[in-house]
């Protein structure tokens, strides 16, 4: 476990390789929030998060797609686009992500505006999970792909097993005190690096 505060991760290469996997023990998920702060200068597209058990490749997974402005969420296998967002490039983006198992809805917060609720897919992540930072998962802990790697900083990663309330999300959202995640807790994180990705000192996180 380590205290990440202060801390981002850096990948500094196109790879099919350099990655960040995060562990956890917990194996059942009803509800999900997904929260963290990035910083990209790449127009194509590339993961951001990337949950997989060994019946989802993509249990839980947020991709941006070729358009500037548009976040793919996958849950379950199942998945949607959320259209005309805003990401200016060298800049920090926060982005939160909820879905809910038993109506199947999800929804995005980028830099602390509410996208609209879109269906995804109903019924409980279940099965050990492997999360990947850093690049997309094709297969179960594999099948990584270099034109879809990140390349940039990630920071602040937290997940819940529930959907935040909009008070919380910004509280996230403004760097307030909130309660970390209690399923990934970038304060207390269990994760290993796999080729070049680098902790560094945060500047300026906004």
């Amino acid at each position: 476990m380590a205290d990440l505060s202060g801390k981002v991760f850096v990948f500094p290469r196109e790879t099919n390789r350099d990655h960040v996997k995060l562990q956890t023990s917990q194996t059942k998920f009803n509800f999900v929030t997904v929260c963290l702060r990035f910083q990209t200068d790449l127009t194509r597209n590339y993961g951001l998060f990337s949950l997989s058990t060994s019946t989802h490749s993509n249990d839980f997974v947020l991709f941006k797609i070729n358009s500037e402005d548009v976040i793919r969420m996958h849950a379950r296998d199942g998945g949607t686009d959320f259209l005309s967002l805003s990401f200016s490039p060298n800049t920090w983006h926060s982005m939160c992500a909820t879905w809910r198992a038993d109506n199947g809805l999800a929804q995005l917060w980028v830099d602390g505006k509410a996208t609209i609720k879109r269906f995804i897919q109903t019924g409980p992540i279940t099965g050990a999970p492997i999360t990947i930072l850093g690049q997309e998962q094709d297969s179960y802990g594999g099948g990584f792909d270099a034109n879809q790697s990140f390349i940039g900083m990630i920071t602040q990663v937290h997940m819940w097993d529930s959907v935040l309330t909009a008070a919380d999300i910004k509280r996230y959202m403004n760097n307030k005190h909130f309660t970390p995640g209690n399923v990934f807790n970038w304060g207390n994180l269990d994760y290993e690096t796999t080729g070049l990705v680098l902790v560094e000192e945060e500047s300026e996180v906004m």
